[in-house]
């Protein structure tokens, strides 16, 4: 499988189809698949906490989620040409899902938030199935585990934010039956409507980061980390594999 290494950390180099053909491989050999969404911001703390990066190393596909680590690769020479998001990987297998019968679980946020991304996502792709839900406040999760692995669910997405949701299905996976565990952030936000995305020529522009900034100016200290890590990728040499 195609990736890069910056900072020490694995990127993969598959666009979305790839990624998908792969997973569908895998899962018809019973094989275990596990997604995160890699920024600079990721990076950033993978190179400052050793148990972080290899939360995101040890994982399947690390997706190349943010803008600056696509531009990483083109100032090093790499194959990485356009970014694979965590929300738009997610609807992506569940348009999989609904097309090929897999069956779906949701895990995190608030309960009104799961239940109505649960409710707009069946609407909108018909014949999925979400066999399960949970809210991301379950103190039990030997019983959620159990719920989980009685729902008969093909694919897991975990909403609990980076890198808690990561960290749980690294914890957990070798106790579930799913054959797809993604973390998916804020993904559930957007698809109940609480939260809406940038417009999409700010997405095909890879200017979404500039979106978020200037509706939510909070985010500037978050930003700096995109400058930071292309600063440190220009003095080390990518390695593929």
């Amino acid at each position: 499988m195609g990736k890069e290494k910056y900072l020490d950390v694995y990127v993969s180099t598959l666009n979305y189809d790839e990624i998908l053909a792969d997973i569908e491989k895998r899962m018809a050999a019973g094989e275990k698949s596990t997604i995160v969404a890699v920024n600079p911001e990721k990076l950033i703390a993978a190179n400052k906490d050793e148990n972080v990066k290899q939360l995101i190393n040890s994982a399947t596909y690390q997706i190349p989620d943010g803008i600056g680590v696509v531009l990483a690769s083109k100032l090093k020479g790499g194959r990485i040409t356009s970014r694979v998001t965590g929300i738009d990987m997610m609807e992506r297998l569940i348009e999989l899902s609904a097309k090929k019968g897999y069956r779906v679980f949701l895990y995190g946020a608030k309960e009104e938030v799961v239940k109505k991304a649960k409710e707009n996502l069946e609407a909108k792709y018909p014949g999925l199935q979400i066999v399960g839900y949970s809210n991301g406040y379950v103190n039990d999760y030997d019983s959620l585990v159990k719920k989980i692995n009685e729902s008969n669910a093909d694919i897991l997405f975990v909403a609990l934010g980076s890198p808690r949701q990561e960290l749980w299905i690294k914890t957990y996976m070798n106790d579930l039956n799913v054959k797809v565990m993604q973390g998916v952030g804020g993904s559930f936000d957007v698809f109940a409507g609480h939260v809406k995305r940038a417009p999409k020529l700010f997405r095909n522009l890879g200017l979404e980061w500039f979106y978020r900034l200037v509706t939510d100016p909070k985010r500037f200290k978050r930003q700096l980390a995109l400058p930071k890590f292309l600063w440190k990728v220009l003095w080390e040499k990518p390695s593929a594999e």
